[in-house]
């Protein structure tokens, strides 16, 4: 592999540059990269799907009338625990289905992000130029000021609601009140009425969205028992926008009916164990449904302790699919009020644990932008956020949070490593054929490797079968990971035993396939292939892989750094040699305070623009990936000379041609006393650290540095046994 032309493709040098020397010319969601995003699209699929939702929005509207007549239920209404309730679709069985918000109302309560500025990881990050969709029961509160601008009605409704201003404080508020500072507080949001949520959705996203927020769901208490963990038609229409808009991801609230008692017929275990409560677009299987945590996390951003919040609700859904997906802090959550421009209020639920996910995964995006030059794939931004979840027990996922709480850091770090000891790889697979790569684990953390796909909607919608377990996962891809013989095989959950932990197997059902491979040394061999016919096809997907020696980039200090060569014009460095190793050489005028610095791939440097008779001094050190990067080497320092160039040397006071030079005192006051065996013809320099000589002559004994400034000097020597440099202080 020519690793060059790999680094050169994911733009290390901006990488690099990024980091070390200032450079963040950011470019966000431009116009271009939404126009490249959007001409990727099949628009001619979307635009229809958009008039087919058109036409069931005016039929529909007569249908629920009557059937709100007939149950005695108002079209809208606010609860007595302030959620609003609204019908918003028509369920295939006639059944009118209300959509309504997921928050309740607790103390205060928020948490730092680690891709922040001064954050763990100090990127940054902050959203800017970035933009997210959020829908909800209103638009937001636009005027506040924890939103500077950066938050717009886009659909122009009537309706400003409380519950969007505060999911849209949790996502971007400024941080005017501390406390209440959202996790992208940079970014824009578009924020919506539901009332035409999947017509504006894939609209938006045909124009190039890579996020929309949904902190609403259905009510509970207002539909069938069958319709939990269904597979429905709305779950189907969302599945539809996500295959085709596939750098378009939705996010979703699981609800907050854990102790609801809604589901009398659950697919498993009793009514009050709050199992099976997942309803419509939760239920989709290409957006990611959030939980709610209480969590505790230390000051080096680990993990310390995560529970499944009281309210929030589990999975399984029906057919056996890990959800919900990831959880999220959503407790006691500050945030911005609608009341007025510097109203706030604390509310907890799935509600707010979804934007703080939803936050993260837009900056994962706008630092994936800025290291690689794109975006990623929907699949890829699901796949890493699944891949580098916080595993709360360490058993694999489960029904209750999924594959675990949302750990922003770690994801970052993935990106940041990525062809030195990760992979991401947007790949795709034909009809019949199988993709194949090998790896070598790092034998420093676990091998896991997981394939992540935007799966076709299914073409089986339950119409109301009870706990109906017909899979609604169209294309089934497999990963494999063996070593001699022997297989890894990825994690996979029995709904039939929602409680058990985890197990290793053949998973039939999730298009996010995940192997985990502890204490794992040597050669790997990771393969993807797919059971029975492709629909359409062809399956594009995303393989993550964490744990591997990709590359023999080796982060060890540069050592044997010398002089090699000198001409009139310039001066060449060398040291050790390191494969498939970027380096960064340094080099600056003596005492100046900016370095003059290079990046390259050969373990020499031409030193040019130097000056006769100024010192100078440089420094090296390894590249591989923006998180690894060695220490500078010793500094060697020189004195520019056109040939006769010569490296200093303060660590003896001699040189191969016999020269040998001690001075006392040092610090000196008056006198500078030199002891050498020296010849008349003898004569010295004393030159300042910025490389101009302030005193010369002939050398007989001391040296008067009386009128010298106090500070660091250096001392040159030169007599026909040869050149001799060396430091003094003067008090």
């Amino acid at each position: 592999m020519d690793y060059k032309s790999v680094f050169d493709a994911i733009g290390i040098y901006s990488l690099v540059l990024f980091l070390f020397l200032g450079v963040t010319d950011v470019a966000g969601q431009s116009k271009v990269t939404k126009e490249s995003i959007s001409s990727s699209y099949n628009q001619d699929k979307i635009k229809q799907l958009i008039s087919t939702w058109e036409d069931e929005q005016v039929s529909k509207a007569g249908k629920i009338g009557l059937a709100l007549k007939s149950k005695g239920w108002k079209k809208s209404e606010k609860m007595m625990d302030g959620s609003i309730v609204s019908v918003q679709e028509m369920g295939t069985d006639g059944t009118p289905i209300f959509y309504t918000t997921l928050s309740t109302s607790t103390g205060q309560s928020s948490r730092a992000n680690a891709l922040h500025t001064n954050g763990l990881l100090n990127l940054g990050l902050d959203g800017s130029g970035m933009e997210v969709g959020v829908w909800d029961a209103g638009a937001a509160l636009s005027t506040h000021q924890e939103f500077g601008g950066r938050a717009f009605n886009s659909d122009h409704s009537d309706e400003i609601s409380l519950h969007g201003t505060l999911v849209t404080g949790t996502l971007i508020s400024a941080g005017v009140k501390p406390d209440a500072k959202g996790t992208a507080y940079g970014a824009t949001a578009l924020t919506h009425d539901w009332t035409r949520d999947k017509i504006e959705v894939a609209q938006a996203a045909a124009q190039g969205l890579l996020l929309s927020n949904h902190s609403y769901g259905i009510k509970t208490d207002r539909v069938p028992d069958w319709y939990f963990g269904s597979y429905i038609k709305v779950s189907q229409d969302w599945d539809k926008i996500m295959y085709n808009a596939p750098y378009y991801l939705m996010v979703t609230a699981a609800g907050n009916a854990q102790n609801s008692f809604d589901n009398a017929a659950p697919n498993f275990g009793k009514t009050a164990d709050g199992f099976d409560l997942l309803l419509g677009f939760a239920v989709s299987k290409n957006g990611l449904t959030i939980a709610g945590a209480n969590t505790q996390v230390d000051n080096k951003g680990e993990l310390k302790e995560a529970t499944v919040a009281g309210y929030s609700s589990f999975g399984p859904v029906d057919d056996g699919r890990i959800k919900p997906d990831l959880a999220g802090e959503g407790s006691a959550i500050l945030s911005t009020g609608s009341a007025h421009n510097a109203s706030y209020e604390a509310s907890a639920g799935t509600s707010m644990a979804a934007p703080t996910v939803t936050g993260s995964l837009l900056l994962l995006q706008q630092y994936h932008e800025e290291l690689f030059g794109g975006f990623m794939k929907a699949a890829t931004l699901k796949g890493l956020a699944l891949h580098t979840a916080d595993d709360v027990e360490g058993k694999g996922p489960d029904y209750k949070m999924g594959w675990g709480v949302m750990n922003a850091k770690t994801a970052a770090e993935v990106l940041q490593n990525r062809e030195y000891t990760t992979l991401i790889n947007e790949e795709s697979i034909a009809d019949g054929q199988t993709f194949s790569i090998t790896v070598t684990a790092n034998g420093h953390e676990p091998l896991m490797a997981s394939i992540s796909w935007t799966d076709p909607e299914g073409e089986h919608i339950n119409r109301g079968e009870l706990n109906a377990t017909t899979p609604s996962l169209m294309n089934d891809l497999d990963i494999r990971i063996t070593k001699e013989g022997e297989a890894h095989l990825p994690w996979k959950l029995n709904p039939a035993k929602a409680n058990d932990a985890a197990t290793r197997g053949d998973n039939k059902v999730d298009p996010y396939e995940r192997i985990d491979v502890p204490q794992a040394h040597g050669v790997y061999t990771i393969t993807v292939s797919h059971k029975g016919a492709l629909k359409n096809g062809i399956q594009d997907f995303s393989l993550i892989v964490t744990g591997a020696q990709v590359s023999l980039c080796d982060v060890e200090i540069p050592s044997g750094l010398d002089l090699a060569s000198s001409n009139s014009e310039s001066t060449t460095i060398t040291w050790s040699e390191a494969e498939e190793t970027l380096f960064e050489v340094q080099y600056r005028m003596y005492d100046t305070d900016s370095w003059n610095s290079e990046l390259l791939w050969e373990n020499s440097a031409v030193l040019s623009n130097l000056e006769p008779g100024k010192i100078y001094e440089a420094r090296v050190r390894s590249i591989c990936s923006e998180n690894a990067v060695s220490d500078f080497s010793e500094t060697i320092e020189f004195e520019f000379n056109g040939e006769e160039t010569q490296l200093y040397n303060y660590e003896t006071l001699s040189f191969t041609n016999g020269l040998e030079v001690s001075v006392y005192p040092n610090p000196a006051v008056e006198q500078l006393t030199v002891h050498a065996e020296l010849s008349k013809d003898a004569e010295y320099c004393i030159v300042t650290t910025s490389g101009n000589i302030i005193k010369k002559g002939g050398l007989n004994g001391s040296i008067n540095v009386s009128s010298l400034s106090s500070g660091l000097y250096v001392l040159v020597v030169q007599d026909y046994a040869g050149i001799k440099s060396t430091k003094f202080y003067k008090n």
